[in-house]
């Protein structure tokens, strides 16, 4: 009887397992995006090249992210979304994760010429 109950009861814990370490997997993916596009609007307030912003934070993202930076007069904004896969055993399709991060322009911080 045991083994009959195992059975069935193996297979839902398999896949909650495998959803609960894709819902981590998505948390660090989030965090990593967030801390990235933090630390290039920081780096382009202060300054830096819209081009060497965007290289920065490209390096600091999982592969297959979109980075987009882009100043104002006042404000620097850094985009980045990531797409996260879920396991097979799941079946569900990739979440998307988004950061968003605007920082103001330090006084005497060069505008970036194109």
């Amino acid at each position: 009887m045991a083994t009959a109950e195992i059975a069935v009861a193996l297979p839902a814990l398999v896949l909650i397992t495998a959803m609960a370490l894709w819902g981590v997997t998505v948390a660090s993916v989030q965090l990593t995006c967030t801390d990235a596009a933090r630390t290039g609007a920081r780096a382009a307030a202060r300054g830096e090249s819209l081009a060497a912003v965007r290289d920065l934070v490209v390096k600091a993202v999982p592969q297959g992210s979109s980075v987009r930076v882009r100043r104002d007069e006042a404000v620097v904004y850094v985009d980045v979304s990531a797409p996260v896969r879920p396991p097979a055993a799941i079946g569900l399709p990739p979440l998307t994760v988004h950061a968003h991060v605007a920082a103001p322009t330090e006084p005497g911080a060069p505008p970036d010429t194109p």
